[in-house]
Parts: C-alpha cells; sequence; structure tokens
C-alpha cells in the first residue's frame, strides 16, 4: 500500500538518528547531513526536510542528495507505515524468577527488594551481571525486554545495554499502574523503579532512550487516558530531557521537574541514593509547566508609543506622513518597474538616514559600486552644487567637482559600507551568506538601515537554495529576525512579477508569494506615463500604523534628472546635507570646522 505522509514521522526520524535539529519556515534543518556529515568541514544546517510536502535535499555541492522522506527513512532503516500492520516477535509469556543477583544489585542502588520482585526484575539465567527489564503493557503482556550489564567496563564492553530484536518497543511499568490519574514518565528503567521506591505511583521509562520514540505510537492511546503528565527526565546541562518531544506529541497537560529540584544530580537515583526518598516526592510535587520559550505573558510586554519608537525618516514628507518613518526592528519592501527608479528612492533614503546619523549597509547587486556611489554623491551634491557638461553627442551631464566629491567623501566615510561584489574568497571556507554578512556588518560597524537592492540578485549569494520559492520565503525569515534582533531595518528591494497597467498590488511581487506577507511595509515607485518627472508613490502594506496610500490617496512625486532627487512637495525641495557645512580649515591634521570656528583643536 502507498505512504501518506505524516510530518510526525520527520521528527521521530530526527529523534532516532539522533540529530540537533531546528525548524525555519516549513522546513526542519539538521545539524548535519546524515548523509555526508557535512563533509571534510563538517558543515552545519546544511540539510532539510520540507514539512508540508516531506522533499528532502543536502544544500551541499559534493553531496546534493534530494528525494522524499519516504526514500530517506528506506536509506537508514526508519520504519514507516504503509498501511501494513508491523509483525512484532511474540514473547513467551511465563512466570519470571526474581533471582537473587538483581535483587543484590537494585539495593545497592537504593531499590528494595519489594520494588525489584513488583516489577518482575531478574538477570540472565547463565549470567548474573546482565539485569534484566521485562515490559509488560496495561494488558500485562510482556511485549519487550532490556538488558543491562552490572559490570560494564567500557574497555572492553561494546554495549552497556540493549533491547531484544524484533519486540514492540513500549513504556516500562505500563502494567504496575494503579490509576489514571498522574503519569510520571522517566529517561531509564532504574531512574522509574527509583520513583516506585519513593512511593511514586504510575511510574514508567522509555524503552531506548531521551531520542528514540518508536514506542510511542503503541503507548499514545493510553497515555491519552491520564489526567496529566509529569516529566522527570535526565538533567543534562540545566535541560532536562523527553521534555520537548512529549510537550509536541501529549494531549493533555504537562509539567517538568524543577532544574533545582535535582539539586546538582542527574537522575532520579543519583537523587535517591544521595538525598533519598522525600527528595523524590519533593520533587515530584515541585514540578512545574515548562515555559515555552517562545510564549510570554501579555503583562511582560512594555508599553510602547509608537511616536516614541526609534525609526529612520525617509525625508519625504509625505511618505514619512503615511508610515511614520522606517521603524527600526522591521523589513520593508519596495517594488516598481523595472526603470522606473525604485533603487533611486532607496538611494536617497540611504542619504537621508546618512544625514540622521544612522550608519548604513547596502547590497548592490545589479549596479557596479562605483555606479551606486555616482548616483548617491549627486542627490548628495544637490542642484547647486553640480556642474553641466554636454557630451560628444550633444547629451548633457552633470558631474561633481573635485573638492564637492572630497566633502562628500569625507562626511560619510564612517557611516555608510557596500557589498563587495567583486571579492572572491581563496577557498571554500571563507564562502558565507548574505545573511551572515549582514549579521556582521550590523555587529561590527553598528549598522541601522540595510539596504538590499534586490531580492534575485540576493538570491545568489545565499549558500543551499534548493526549491527557489522556499529559499526565497526562508531569506526574508531570516531578514526579519534579523531585524528585530538587532534592532535594525532592513529595506530590500524586489521587481515585480510582471509587467500590467494600473496600479500594482502585492500579489505582484517576483518570487514567492508570502514575501509580502512575511514583511512590514511595502511600498511601489513609479514615473506617470507620458511625464518627464512626475511619478507616484503607492503604500499597499503598513503594518504597524495600517496607514495606506493607494488610487486616489497615492503620494505624488517629482523627480530631477540632474539630481536624481525625487521630492514629494515643497517641504522635501532645496534639501541640504551635513557635508555643506563643513569647510576645511587651515590646520595640518585636515580636520574640518563648522562655519564660524576660528581655531584647529589640534
Amino acid at each position: 500500500m502507498s505512504y501518506e505522509y505524516n510530518k510526525q514521522d520527520v521528527y521521530d526520524f530526527a529523534a532516532v538518528i539522533q540529530t540537533e535539529k531546528h525548524e525555519k519556515g516549513n522546513e526542519l534543518f539538521f545539524s548535519q547531513c546524515p548523509y555526508c556529515h557535512g563533509g571534510n568541514h563538517g558543515d552545519k544546517d546544511t540539510f532539510s526536510i520540507n514539512l508540508e510536502n516531506g522533499t528532502f535535499n543536502c544544500f551541499r555541492s559534493g553531496c546534493a542528495k534530494h528525494g522524499h522522506f519516504v526514500e530517506l527513512a528506506r536509506d537508514f532503516g526508519f520504519e514507516l507505515d504503509f498501511g501494513e500492520t508491523k509483525k512484532y516477535k511474540q514473547l513467551p509469556q511465563k512466570k519470571i524468577e526474581t533471582r537473587p543477583a538483581a535483587i543484590t544489585y537494585l539495593e545497592s542502588r537504593g531499590i528494595g527488594e519489594a520494588v525489584c520482585r513488583r516489577y518482575r526484575i531478574t538477570t540472565a539465567r547463565d549470567n548474573p551481571n546482565v539485569l534484566v527489564f521485562p515490559f509488560y503493557d496495561e494488558n500485562n503482556i510482556m511485549q519487550f525486554v532490556k538488558y543491562r550489564k552490572t559490570n560494564f567496563d567500557k574497555t572492553k564492553d561494546k554495549n552497556k545495554e540493549w533491547s531484544e530484536t524484533g519486540a514492540k518497543p513500549i513504556l516500562f511499568g505500563m502494567q504496575q499502574c494503579e490509576d489514571r490519574e498522574t503519569l510520571v514518565i522517566t529517561e531509564g528503567q532504574i531512574d522509574s523503579l527509583s520513583l516506585a521506591e519513593a512511593g511514586i505511583k504510575n511510574a514508567v521509562s522509555v524503552p531506548t532512550g531521551a531520542r528514540g520514540f518508536t514506542w510511542y505510537q503503541h503507548c499514545a492511546d493510553w497515555i491519552d487516558e491520564f489526567r496529566e503528565i509529569i516529566v522527570f527526565g535526565d538533567n543534562e546541562n540545566g535541560q532536562i530531557t523527553l521534555v520537548n518531544e512529549l510537550q509536541a506529541r501529549v494531549k493533555q497537560k504537562l509539567r517538568e521537574v524543577r532544574v533545582k529540584d535535582y539539586l546538582g544530580e542527574k537522575d532520579t537515583n543519583d537523587i535517591l541514593r544521595r538525598y533519598g526518598k522525600n527528595a523524590i516526592v519533593q520533587a515530584v510535587e515541585n514540578a512545574e509547566v515548562p515555559k515555552l520559550k517562545n510564549v510570554k505573558k501579555l503583562s511582560d510586554v512594555k508599553s510602547v508609543n509608537l511616536n516614541d519608537m526609534p525609526k529612520i525618516r525617509t525625508g519625504l514628507y509625505e511618505l514619512d506622513r503615511v508610515i511614520g518613518g522606517l521603524y527600526l526592528g522591521q523589513v520593508s519592501l519596495w517594488s516598481g518597474r523595472r526603470g522606473e527608479g525604485k533603487s533611486t528612492l532607496v538611494s536617497q533614503i540611504i542619504a537621508e538616514a546618512i544625514e540622521q546619523s544612522w550608519n548604513v549597509f547596502a547590497y548592490s547587486g545589479e549596479l557596479p559600486d562605483f555606479h551606486f556611489k555616482r548616483w548617491l554623491d549627486m542627490q548628495l551634491a544637490g542642484p547647486n552644487y553640480l556642474t553641466k557638461g554636454t557630451d560628444a553627442f550633444g547629451e548633457e551631464y552633470y558631474s561633481i567637482g573635485a573638492d564637492v566629491q572630497d566633502k562628500i567623501n569625507d562626511w560619510y566615510s564612517d557611516k555608510i559600507y557596500i557589498y563587495d561584489n567583486a571579492y572572491i574568497p581563496e577557498s571554500t571556507v571563507e564562502m558565507e551568506t548574505l545573511v551572515a554578512t549582514v549579521e556582521k556588518v550590523i555587529k561590527q560597524y553598528d549598522a541601522k538601515l540595510i539596504c538590499l537592492d534586490n531580492l534575485m540578485t540576493a538570491m545568489e549569494r545565499v549558500d543551499g537554495k534548493g526549491d527557489l520559492y522556499t529559499a526565497q520565503s526562508n531569506f526574508v525569515w531570516d531578514l526579519k529576525s534579523i531585524a528585530m534582533k538587532y534592532n535594525v531595518h532592513i529595506m530590500l528591494v524586489a521587481h515585480p512579477r510582471k509587467t500590467k497597467e494600473g496600479e500594482m498590488t502585492n500579489d505582484d511581487i517576483s518570487g514567492s508569494g508570502d514575501i509580502s506577507n512575511k514583511v512590514d511595509t511595502v511600498v511601489f515607485y513609479g514615473r506617470n506615463a507620458g511625464t518627464e518627472g512626475a511619478g507616484h508613490i503607492n503604500v499597499t502594506k503598513n503594518r504597524l500604523t495600517g496607514r495606506l496610500a493607494v488610487g486616489k490617496n497615492a503620494i505624488e512625486t517629482q523627480y530631477s534628472k540632474s539630481s536624481k532627487r525625487i521630492a514629494t512637495c515643497s517641504k522635501d525641495s532645496d534639501r541640504s546635507y551635513g557635508w555643506e557645512k563643513m569647510q576645511k580649515s587651515a590646520c595640518d591634521s585636515g580636520f574640518y570646522v563648522l562655519p564660524g570656528d576660528t581655531e584647529c583643536p589640534f
């Protein structure tokens, strides 16, 4: 029969192969590819499974394994449900004799004879140093057996514990549970026996450690009968095992033993032997509902006045009136028809950010660095500082004098940085994603405005694309996470999906359909047909304030061919920037002083 994809199988597979994982959008990323293990350099996060359709990809070119989860499960021996009931080994149902060696060993671990006999613990017939744990289900049928060497020597022995092959994995202690009130789940059999020794009823343990969850499908209905679950896993560096996996599965309320109630010990049996039964009882009674990392009380959220939030003004009066400015912690999307000036608009906003003393990082995937610089410098210079000329064909052009250019360079010297498209890493080890570069620039140069022009060329700097639309969606999600983490604003330029008459909408943006859903603001800029410099700005999404500018309310603009400046009203005209106020003193230090200052400070 055909396999019906179930995303829970993906989580179970990850648990069985014992890999670290994290979710990003609809993708579940593994710390390393199970096929190539990250190659010679141990590359991280290069393998993911799409949780929606089950496709998997290794993004390393040296591996490039891809396919469907069914193939992945086959390659690693992970059993899936193909509509056929798996047949497990039928274990002999005979009375178990509790042998003295089992009692002696458990007593050395603080567990008495009564508990040993109740759970029918014994030793192997031919080896008193092999402890035997029989697993009985709620119907008193032995389904699984676990073995443990009591004299384990890691220099000689290969395995400390092993299981009966082909047996049905279930929870240890199911048959000994007394009611359906509180179920306490531990990681090891000796831990659950320690709870029983302390008088805690309904103590069970998983069969194959914290990462093995093949047992869950056989015990899920039985677990559902309990009112609540308490997890008493192992304390691994302040993290309690089993909690996250069980929290994702069980339907009822779940509590976990507090880290401080482990009293510095690793597990239940350690607590029992060192501090006694009462410490176990107190730990269970004090168990708390685990705090969700991504959930907090609304009362703990700080009240914020939107007018007081830090923002970067665009310098366009009417646009700032609508959107309030570029708020830190957000991502804005800028689009418009090709060749109509969206990059010019972004460049002008960069000039405004520098004027407001915000540091800027720019990525321009289409323009050479000198072209990007020339455009920005002309906007900063303005019409009063441009020299008009005529080329060999009689066409007018504008240039910036050397003295003005020097002042502009000095003014923004430590304020704006640009991605070096010409950089070629000496080895693959030096290669990094654009996202990684953005994070480094933010931390190293204190950049608060990040401008990425544009989405498609930026994707060329993103490793491990896989499906393009999925990669785009993940990329924008990464940008949103960075904006919130570092409290910066990220402007992302994207081309429209197609050219059409009339106003453009969020659905017209090229690429993944949910890009506009992930960003906070969407702005379109375009020129009015049949005019020299008239244009308009549409604001089609504004998550923070809700104000839009569409249709008759679109923001009218004027474009200057000479200075490349865009204005929305008279308030934007005759804009001057800080470099104009700087005059070079006669001091050899080259220090710049403001008009009116007469002395060099050096």
